[in-house]
């Protein structure tokens, strides 16, 4: 299942309609296993591989590099829809895509050119930034220390998102008191991950434990402090945009399983005012009201995406267009959010006990945009915009979790 980008493509990109050559079957074949996966929390190694085979990861790599071109726009224009497909994946590859987007400002840098390469080819990027306890508030408990010539890493992670998926894993570590990043093969001996992750939701995202113990890492796997440091930053705004993204493919997927689902019922009740609930208004509000929150989360999202492209123009240089696209994506956040989380409550409504059976598993659509929601805490972000908003506050960009 190996896809190529097309002759036709030209150094600029590469076009909506050839995208969409390659990746809709291939996203089409993966939603087909989507109930099956979450009752086997089977995590989708066969369809990372498919993805994988199609150069995926590769979307904003350069064509003259061995990738699509695709623009930021066209990027989460398919990450919805593969959210739409399967909610876990796009989470599962967040950190990809912003490892990307570095090398990409990087360039003319060789080791830049030489990552972008090995993207091209196939190669994904998973992630181990949060610790568990005391996390980062002051210093990663996770250190590396020199040993000879190289250095040592040894330190313990939680919410490795997608890292069991992949073949390198970014690590945020402490080093001499300076918070650096740290690229190390996923199967260098000393890594040992868990898919240990335990959340209602968003079960395959594969965001265990992952351990490092005596790990071996040459100065050129240290790339600098990476994501948490004081300052402004793309990677805030273009995380969460990912993350917007899985809950507009939500809204979308669970707008088609219960259109489809009550296309096919005939069942009803004696008081309603149809004979069939395809024909009942009072139904078809409620695929209306969902159908609404799905072009609405996308909407906003590919508003935003818009923005970031601008930015990247500057190499995310423009400290007014970062202040502005950081407000936007914390203001649609607030929007997107109780807008999904709503649909995917009311979608109950068109039928009685029957759609909540777990052989439907609509409630994964609730709990799936549950918990994505609450990887960046609404609550925090209100503050921040009314603070901004009113006092002219800085908005808070990369930040860390745990004890004070």
């Amino acid at each position: 299942m190996t896809a190529t980008v097309p002759a036709s493509t030209s150094a600029a990109g590469t076009t909506d309609e050839r995208l969409d050559e390659v990746f809709a079957p291939i996203f089409a074949r993966i939603a087909e296993g989507a109930v099956a996966r979450e009752d086997d929390r089977r995590l989708a190694h066969d369809e990372v591989s498919w993805l994988r085979e199609a150069r995926f990861g590769a979307l904003r790599v350069p064509v003259e590099l061995g990738g699509y071109g695709a623009s930021v726009r066209q990027l989460f224009r398919l990450l919805i829809d593969l959210a739409t497909a399967e909610s876990n994946l796009p989470q599962a590859l967040r950190v990809h895509w912003s490892f990307v987007e570095d090398q990409l400002t990087a360039l003319p840098d060789p080791e830049a050119e030489r990552w972008l390469r090995k993207v091209a080819e196939g190669t994904l990027v998973g992630n181990a930034i949060t610790e568990p306890g005391v996390g980062a508030i002051d210093r990663y408990q996770t250190r590396l220390t020199a040993e000879g010539d190289s250095w040592r890493l040894d330190g313990t992670k939680y919410y490795s998102t997608g890292s069991l998926y992949s073949d390198h894993i970014l690590v945020a570590a402490d080093q001499d008191g300076e918070r650096v990043s740290v690229l190390v093969d996923a199967d260098a001996e000393g890594v040992t991950q868990h898919d240990d992750w335990d959340g209602f939701g968003q079960r395959l995202t594969a965001s265990g434990t992952t351990e490092f113990s005596g790990v071996q890492v040459s100065g050129d796997r240290i790339l600098g402090p990476g994501y948490g440091v004081e300052g402004r930053t793309y990677a805030t705004s273009y995380l969460q945009l990912v993350q917007l993204s899985v809950l507009a493919g939500i809204a979308q997927r669970a707008t088609d399983d219960v259109s489809e689902w009550v296309r096919e019922r005939t069942r009803t009740f004696t008081h309603s005012t149809a004979d069939l609930p395809r024909h009942d208004p009072l139904v078809q509000q409620v695929i209306g009201r969902l159908t609404a929150a799905a072009y609405s989360a996308r909407t906003i999202v590919l508003d935003i995406a818009d923005q970031l492209d601008r930015l990247a123009e500057t190499a995310w240089q423009d400290e007014e267009l970062l202040d502005k696209v950081e407000f936007d994506v914390a203001r649609a956040q607030a929007t997107v959010i109780p807008l999904v989380l709503d649909a995917t409550t009311q979608l109950f409504e068109v039928g009685g006990a029957s759609i909540t059976s777990e052989r439907l598993r609509l409630d994964r659509h609730w709990r799936n945009a549950r918990v994505i929601s609450v990887h960046n805490p609404l609550i925090f972000k209100l503050q921040a915009i009314g603070d901004h908003v009113l006092n002219g506050t800085e908005l808070p960009y990369a930040w860390s979790a745990g004890q004070k």
